[in-house]
């Protein structure tokens, strides 16, 4: 089987791809990026991943970088782990949808609201629209069930909940009954406990 490298620095982005790996239950490898010492910004890296963010994931010679599309290749790609819908599954369109509305909804409305501009932009000039929309949404689509699609996880709850973890954790978001009743079941699985407490290992390392 090939090789599994997480290009990580914690706290970051990359935690999301860290829970995900400790869901799939797969063997996995951390090549440790220190920001501050400028890791991210070497040649090497950069040819790894252009933008000199992570995380990116090797998995053999294939790199893919980008959370939400590593999530959706790990689902695909150990299906055993049955974090995915699979194609012809008349769910899957769901599932996809809600594993980028995190990166292109939920985040930037988060940012924007975090660092506002000088001007308001229009509404219809934003792809996510409103903040107080995008909050509305999330928190009906997490309400209905266990998790987004009920009670199976997927890794559309992997994206979605790191985004309300960490944008409650820091203020960013309300911590409407919604989220905060969502956040505290995916904090039962084991794999975020596992991926967390490796996380502070690192920070106090």
């Amino acid at each position: 089987m090939a090789k599994l490298t997480l290009y990580h620095a914690a706290p970051t982005r990359s935690g999301i791809t860290r829970w995900m790996l400790e869901e799939i239950g797969e063997p996995y490898d951390i090549q440790f990026m220190s920001l501050s010492k400028g890791d991210n910004r070497t040649p090497e890296y950069l040819a790894i991943n252009p933008m000199g963010k992570v995380p990116a994931l090797k998995h053999g010679d294939v790199v893919i970088a980008e959370s939400a599309a590593i999530c959706t290749y790990l689902a695909d790609e150990f299906p055993r782990a049955k974090l995915n819908v699979p194609i012809g599954d008349p769910r899957r369109g769901v599932y996809l949808k809600w594993l980028f509305f995190g990166p292109s909804c939920i985040e930037p409305a988060m940012m924007d609201r975090a660092f506002p501009r000088k001007e308001e932009a229009r509404r219809s000039a934003l792809g996510y629209g409103d903040f107080d929309t995008v909050m509305d949404v999330v928190a009906k689509a997490v309400s209905k069930g266990t998790y987004i699609l009920g009670e199976q996880f997927t890794a559309a709850d992997v994206v979605i909940g790191s985004g309300l973890r960490f944008g409650m954790m820091f203020k960013l978001l309300p911590e409407r009954p919604e989220f905060t009743a969502y956040v505290g079941r995916l904090a039962q699985r084991p794999a975020l406990q596992r991926a967390d407490e490796k996380d502070k290992e690192l920070a106090a390392a």
